[in-house]
């Protein structure tokens, strides 16, 4: 592992302790979503860089289809977040 490896795994795990940490102790819930959303990204991202670590594309299909599914996922997440925001219920 190179230097610059090591930086960007240290980067990487930083980013998804404090995504964790907002998810868990967030003062609202968009904070949470907003975790939620950075959490998926940072799962795209390292599928991306196994797929460059292990020259193989497949990973980079996962991750594709990864990426998809949690925008959906978030989307609906917003969405419900912003029906309960407009009945009053938060």
């Amino acid at each position: 592992m190179t230097f610059l490896q090591i930086i960007a795994v240290i980067f990487i795990s930083l980013a998804t302790l404090m995504s964790l940490f907002r998810l868990l102790f967030g003062p609202s819930n968009a904070d949470r979503v907003v975790s939620a959303d950075a959490l998926s990204l940072i799962a795209t991202i390292v599928l991306v860089l196994l797929a460059l670590v292990f020259n193989s594309t497949l990973y980079l299909d996962v991750a594709m289809i990864y990426a998809v599914l949690s925008f959906v996922g978030i989307v609906v997440l917003a969405q419900l977040l912003e029906t309960k925001k407009s009945k009053g219920e938060d």
